[in-house]
């Protein structure tokens, strides 16, 4: 089972942009809370157009700190601000739009999972 979450005043009214790293632009999308087998994970969507798997792309080389730091920057006091507690979370880079759960080799993703401990984000193997 999944709920969407609404993101209320976390980014900017005006683009929902968040700052990462690598500088490319990165704009939140939703937040799932999903209960895998009675754990509470909790998953955090980002648009992030530059990224790709053709020359020119941001690869996952550079996204992998950008996802990294959202873990720790972004989802971490969303987490407090909401009194949201999870076992694990989950943040995921899109270059389209698309609906959660659905396959299409057209569009980029790129996810990695975290176990949020002593406010920090440990990244787990998938």
């Amino acid at each position: 089972m999944s709920l969407t979450l609404g993101h209320g005043a976390i980014a900017s009214a005006d683009s929902n942009l968040v700052d990462v790293p690598s500088g490319q632009k990165i704009q939140f999308t939703e937040v799932l809370v999903d209960d895998a087998l009675g754990e509470t994970w909790i998953r955090f969507r980002f648009l992030a157009p530059q990224i790709g798997r053709n020359a020119g792309d941001i690869g996952y080389d550079v996204s992998a700190p950008d996802m990294d730091h959202l873990c720790e920057a972004f989802a971490l006091p969303y987490l407090a601000r909401h009194g949201l507690d999870a076992v694990r979370v989950v943040i995921s880079l899109s270059d389209e739009k698309i609906e959660f759960g659905v396959s299409d080799p057209a569009v980029t993703q790129f996810f990695e999972a975290y176990r949020p401990e002593d406010a920090r984000c440990i990244w787990e193997e998938f």
